[in-house]
């Protein structure tokens, strides 16, 4: 079921790319097609932009050389191809086939996007269990994830992940969790829809309706008001343990909808506009609280942090795409390079109200969370570029040393957390059970 679903989701993802070529081609078996070579190169011309080298004939030597000269230009892209080989391809052999199609269109497609979604999620998170750094020197050069591709790819889902739970968080009750079950009854296709084009659909009736009933509309409507191809049918996706790959690549073509939306320059201007009179609000609120908590004890000073940041992470969900509007390129207006500097010391001002309360942790806690961080630091550095293996031998070993080192007191933290009795000579509770629980996750 899975496969049959692969075949036939991937087959009219590359037919709606394919659409562009010059001139256009049609995959009537995606096995067999692909067997020429001709297909990769068309695709891979279309996505990339580039022109590949290519053998015009279609015996057997013609077919290898176009194969291969497809599998070098993804190579080129610092693709990982693991176990994907020229013989299997010729043969058509669907596992292979398969993932060649995913790698070529998580790189593409939801790759791509996602990262232009990377700034949007730089910033806390909502149970707040990590300060996240996201001053000016930061924004600029964010650049772990461009390094490790498993981490990026690990991000990009994620992010694509996050991207979908904003659109349907705001219809109430629509909860996306992952790229399986959360969409079989089709209400968060429908959410989306409704985000991204206001009135074309009726949630409320739609509650009331089947899960394919519901998945036929989203599907429909997608296609004709939105121009989004038709990957997948209900039966695919109103299953027990609906297909991730063929879901997360529909539901992509949503976010690449909602890149191409037009918008005036005087909508761009009067949304920052509403982006800086919130985040103005933002700060008023944060300094207040701040002189209110002054004299209170750690747990009231934490649970107020607590309950700022969840309103926070609530209201900010409207303001997402004009705050990351941009950000990643060199061009800002005078309005968009004050909003961003206005939301960097907004989140400068959070995270030092974080590490200030970690400090404040009653003891043993406060020795517990200045280890976990040092660790978490150590954990987070990238080893130096060096060309030379001895000298990077040489460093590796210093940094194994010092982890050694912090790992030695590991068991007695861990111990310590575990027995640490959480109230005070009143038997008022100390610490703030998501803040122990937080850093038992953490450890």
């Amino acid at each position: 079921q899975r496969e049959f679903t692969q075949k036939k989701t991937f087959t009219s993802w590359i037919n709606s790319i394919l659409a562009k070529h010059t001139p256009p081609y049609v995959v009537s078996d995606l096995y067999t097609d692909i067997q020429q070579g001709h297909l990769l190169l068309d695709l891979l011309e279309v996505l990339s932009g580039q022109h590949l080298p290519r053998e015009k004939g279609f015996n057997t030597f013609q077919c290898r050389s176009n194969i291969e000269n497809a599998l070098t230009f993804l190579k080129s892209r610092s693709l990982k191809l693991i176990n994907i080989h020229v013989a299997d391809i010729i043969e058509g052999k669907p596992s292979i086939v398969l993932g060649l199609i995913w790698t070529i269109i998580f790189h593409f497609h939801i790759e791509e996007l996602a990262r232009t979604l990377a700034c949007t999620y730089n910033q806390p998170s909502p149970d707040c269990s990590s300060a996240v750094d996201s001053s000016p020197k930061a924004s600029r050069s964010a650049k772990k994830s461009a390094k490790i591709k498993e981490r990026w790819k690990m991000s990009a889902t994620k992010a694509l992940l996050l991207w979908a739970k904003e659109q349907c968080s705001l219809h109430g009750s629509v909860s996306v969790t992952d790229f399986k079950s959360s969409w079989r009854s089709g209400l968060a296709f429908l959410a989306i829809i409704q985000t991204l084009r206001p009135g074309l659909v009726d949630l409320e009736k739609a509650k009331a309706r089947s899960n394919k009933e519901n998945l036929k509309e989203a599907f429909r409507i997608a296609e004709l008001e939105l121009n989004i191809p038709r990957l997948l049918e209900p039966e695919d996706v109103d299953i027990v343990n609906p297909d991730e790959k063929s879901i997360m690549t529909y539901v992509a073509q949503f976010l690449q909808y909602s890149k191409n939306l037009p918008e005036s320059e005087e909508d761009v201007q009067e949304k920052v506009r509403e982006a800086m009179g919130w985040l103005a609000a933002q700060e008023k609120k944060l300094a207040k609280l701040l002189v209110e908590t002054e004299n209170e004890t750690y747990y009231q000073k934490y649970k107020e942090m607590m309950s700022f940041m969840e309103t926070f992470n609530q209201e900010k969900i409207p303001f997402l795409p004009v705050l990351s509007s941009k950000r990643g390129e060199a061009e800002l207006s005078e309005g968009q390079q004050q909003m961003r500097e206005e939301w960097d010391k907004v989140i400068f001002q959070i995270n030092e109200w974080k590490v200030k309360l970690d400090q404040m942790l009653p003891s043993p806690l406060d020795s517990i969370e200045t280890w976990l961080q040092e660790v978490e630091r150590l954990q987070a550095e990238d080893l130096p570029d060096l060309q030379d293996p001895f000298k990077a031998m040489s460093v590796f070993r210093e940094i194994i040393v010092i982890f050694k080192g912090l790992m030695d007191c590991f068991d007695s933290h861990l111990d310590t957390l575990q027995s640490f009795k959480n109230e005070d000579e009143k038997n008022m509770p100390l610490v703030l059970p998501e803040k122990l629980e937080e850093m038992k996750r953490r450890l």
